[in-house]
């Protein structure tokens, strides 16, 4: 027969996960405090180190010749851009430290191919401190001269607001968490995170 001890140590062990699956279940918005899904908060969301072509557009520049710029050097089809995704997550105040070892993210901009990635490295999520990363995104833009300008226009307005364009959508989808002294698998409890981008870069949790 278990001593009251031994029984009382199983039990805890049992809650541990449901403790933490709990903490990290919380609530889908504060509107006051950020937006969260399962506790994680995405705090930040922006464009830079724009590359159109061969131009490199520095933020804040003036991009009003940008257009005719890119199509004077332009071959004819296709044209590659490159840009970096600044990303803020974080957690409330109050949360205990977790471990996220890395996401998938998928970004779809209107008018462009959906653009996806595999951040692989460890994340620590602390409270009340945000962790800022840095996404690669690429794609290309395709057709003749006139199909292309506002697709250039859409790419210099990136540079220069430094968000991304009305109507984009973020989805990230969480790896492996892991905090007090437990790791809950992706997929469990943790589901994928969809925001869409409103104007002035807002952004707006999917139901």
């Amino acid at each position: 027969m278990l001593s009251r001890s031994t029984r009382r140590a199983r039990r805890i062990r049992l809650l541990v996960p449901f403790c933490l699956a709990f903490m990290l279940a919380g609530c889908f918005t504060l509107p006051t405090a950020g937006l969260y899904a399962f506790r994680l908060a995405v705090t930040s969301l922006g464009v830079e180190n724009v590359k159109i072509g061969p131009l490199s557009i520095d933020a804040g520049l003036d991009t009003s010749d940008i257009t005719s710029l890119v199509l004077s050097s332009l071959g004819a089809g296709s044209l590659p851009v490159q840009a970096t995704m600044a990303l803020g997550l974080g957690l409330p105040v109050g949360m205990p430290a977790v471990e996220m070892s890395g996401f998938k993210w998928t970004l779809d901009m209107p008018g462009v191919e959906q653009v996806s990635g595999d951040y692989q490295e460890n994340v620590t999520l602390t409270s009340g401190k945000d962790a800022n990363l840095r996404l690669p995104i690429s794609f290309d833009i395709f057709g003749d001269r006139t199909e292309l300008k506002p697709m250039i226009e859409m790419a210099a307005q990136l540079a220069r607001q430094g968000e991304l364009p009305a109507g984009s959508q973020l989805a990230i989808t969480p790896g492996d968490l892991t905090g007090l002294g437990m790791t809950l698998p992706s997929g469990l409890l943790t589901p994928t995170i969809r925001l869409n981008v409103g104007e002035n870069g807002s952004l707006i949790p999917q139901g």
